[in-house]
């Protein structure tokens, strides 16, 4: 593929279901992922909530690995800040080891506003736009809770979750050690210590950010390629890639390298799909205000919501691609036309997981057809 299609997996927990079965789940979607086509599989990492099961991603990670043989693995994002460089660095180096170099380590800063972590997002009046053909809703203004992080951060850390300073100075960190060139300086320092088995290994290091603030500016800065999120934060991901552009700087890359999010739902015919994504509505105001967080539902269980609740995920739903195979490559091609995206990184979400394995395979073969179609072809 020109554009490739990468898999973001939440590992979601359906109602009636249980983690482990998720969790299993997301092993056999990541086979089925391989074979249909796809570049990448990547994990997020969400806490706290029961419908997502995806709390521990370098974990599950090297669960892909084993199973699969090709296919790119990573995250979308390892938070930095929950974690300390080293550990990061030496678990990637540990996976590298095992299975080769077919590793991605997105990183993102933790305390940034994204699923899994209670914040009541403001109701405000929005303003949303429409840029050729893109709907880009108002941003969305959330506040993090502060009983989430004392429960993942406490004191143990002693730093601020999301602190800027503190997640440029770790992603040095992380780059040295996996370099093999960190000195750690003071009365002891000066000579390089290696991070056994972190020194030297072959892993792609990407920077993922929502609003094209700094996670924007440090990925350009750096020369490494970068994650904008559509899915979570559509009012945000013009600026934020624009911010990684004008940034950028060749560094390990030589030129800039984007990949965007969506939410996708793909079946034979748009009512299927419809129905098929139903549950989200509910699913999504849960996450979004911490209150009564709850499995996915399915779609006989979708709750109609009411005026307030439908305005607080107004923007999720309406940049949610949901269809049959023409509609949904039709909004994709718009989302990659308008953002200039090298790769797009497809989240679906489903009740039932053979309709979410469905979904992929409809949807890697219809984009594959797309682009190997004349007209996309003498457009390129």
């Amino acid at each position: 593929m020109t554009t490739p299609l990468a898999v973001l997996d939440l590992v979601p927990v359906s109602a009636g279901s249980t983690p482990a079965e998720a969790l299993r789940n997301t092993v056999d979607l990541a086979q089925r992922a391989e074979r249909a086509g796809y570049a990448r599989y990547w994990l997020a990492e969400h806490h706290l909530n029961p419908g997502v099961a995806g709390s521990a991603p370098n974990v599950v990670i090297g669960a892909i690995a084993a199973a699969t043989s090709t296919i790119r693995v990573g995250s979308a994002a390892t938070l930095v800040g929950n974690q300390r460089a080293l550990q990061i660095a030496e678990t990637f180096g540990t996976l590298t080891g095992l299975y080769g170099p077919r590793f991605d380590l997105g990183l993102g800063r933790s305390g940034a506003p994204a699923p899994g972590t209670p914040k009541p997002p403001s109701l405000a009046p929005r303003s949303d736009e429409v840029v050729d053909g893109l709907l880009v809703p108002a941003p969305f203004d959330f506040r993090i809770a502060p009983n989430s992080r004392f429960a993942l951060q406490g004191t143990l850390l002693g730093r601020v979750p999301g602190d800027v300073d503190a997640f440029e100075g770790e992603v040095s960190l992380l780059r040295a050690f996996l370099a093999g060139t960190y000195e750690p300086g003071g009365a002891d320092g000066g000579s390089v210590v290696d991070a056994t088995p972190a020194a030297g290994a072959d892993v792609e290091l990407w920077v993922h950010g929502s609003t094209g603030g700094e996670s924007a500016r440090i990925a350009g800065a750096l020369g490494l390629p970068y994650g904008a999120n559509y899915h979570t934060s559509p009012g945000t991901v013009l600026a934020s890639v624009e911010a990684y552009r004008s940034a950028f700087r060749p560094g390990v890359l030589p030129a800039p390298h984007v990949v965007v999010s969506a939410d996708v739902v793909v079946a034979d015919t748009d009512a299927e799909a419809a129905r098929l994504g139903s549950g989200y509505a509910a699913w999504v105001h849960s996450i979004r205000s911490g209150v009564g967080a709850i499995a996915y539902p399915s779609p006989a269980d979708g709750a109609v919501l009411d005026a307030e609740v439908a305005s607080s995920v107004g923007d999720r739903l309406a940049t949610r691609f949901v269809g049959a195979p023409p509609e949904v490559v039709s909004r994709l091609e718009t989302l990659r036309r308008v953002t200039g995206a090298d790769e797009l990184l497809v989240t679906t979400i489903t009740h039932e997981h053979a309709d979410r394995v469905r979904s992929y395979e409809l949807l890697a073969e219809a984009w594959a057809a797309h682009e190997s179609a004349p007209e996309a072809v003498a457009a390129r």
